[in-house]
């Protein structure tokens, strides 16, 4: 799932620019009011939607306007991004009133820069060049087995589901099943989202998910799998937020 984040001191544009986030790419969109704060939450995000005025101050788009540059401006907070292994692939896309900037987008390498009033046609248009290009360059790493002394590639995507049998997985995936020591609670950290852990000894890719009821979830390959009692509700709720995404 992308991750995205939305950085300008109006409330008002915040929540109008994740409103159309959520409803153009169905994701949520963390909220900043300032550089400061994005900076200080140093998480990695695939793309950023950020102000170029930011300051608390009443008049820090006047001050700007007359030569003065904010404390902690997009720009700035843009190159402090840029400058950390966490920002250095986001992609920035720059959303303000200040058209005197558009030059300064490039030395950042923003991907766009969107002038206010945002036109929602032309926000949705980029939001989604932006999505294509972040999921391009989004290539999940490939699971590494041990099976009989060899080393093997597993992507992700091609797992069906994962069942224990003794000390052993048994992977089931496109190019068949493989049996290999490690531990479920191991197997289920490493798969993370898009995975859940229906019994002790189970762990399925929500992807193949058919259909379901309180006992069991049949897959799209028609297999069966275990659904415990007291993991049912916890169950629906994943899967329905899997589906939302």
């Amino acid at each position: 799932m992308l991750k995205i984040a939305v950085c300008d001191d109006e409330e008002s544009t915040r929540q109008y620019l994740k409103h159309v986030i959520r409803r153009a790419l169905h994701v949520q969109a963390d909220l900043f009011a300032s550089g400061e704060e994005l900076l200080k939450a140093d998480r990695e995000y695939d793309i950023l939607f950020l102000d170029i005025c930011l300051n608390p101050l009443k008049d820090s788009c006047e001050r700007s306007r007359a030569g003065e540059r904010c404390k902690l401006d997009g720009m700035e907070t843009a190159r402090r991004l840029k400058s950390r292994a966490s920002g250095a692939d986001t992609i920035l896309i720059f959303i303000t009133a200040m058209s005197e900037y558009v030059y300064d987008a490039y030395d950042v390498e923003a991907f766009h820069y969107l002038l206010k009033p945002v036109n929602e046609v032309k926000l949705i248009e980029v939001i989604q060049k932006a999505a294509a290009k972040a999921n391009g360059k989004k290539v999940a790493a490939p699971l590494v087995i041990k099976v009989n002394g060899a080393y093997r590639n597993v992507l992700k995507e091609d797992i069906y589901y994962a069942e224990s049998s003794g000390r052993k997985i048994i992977l089931h995936t496109k190019a068949g099943d493989f049996s290999y020591y490690e531990k479920m609670e191991e197997l289920e950290q490493k798969l993370g989202d898009g995975f859940f852990r229906s019994h002790r000894g189970y762990l399925v890719h929500l992807k193949e998910v058919a259909s379901y009821d309180r006992t069991g979830i049949t897959l799209k390959s028609g297999e069966l799998v275990f659904l415990a009692k007291q993991k049912y509700n916890d169950f629906v709720a994943a899967y329905m937020r899997y589906l939302m995404r």
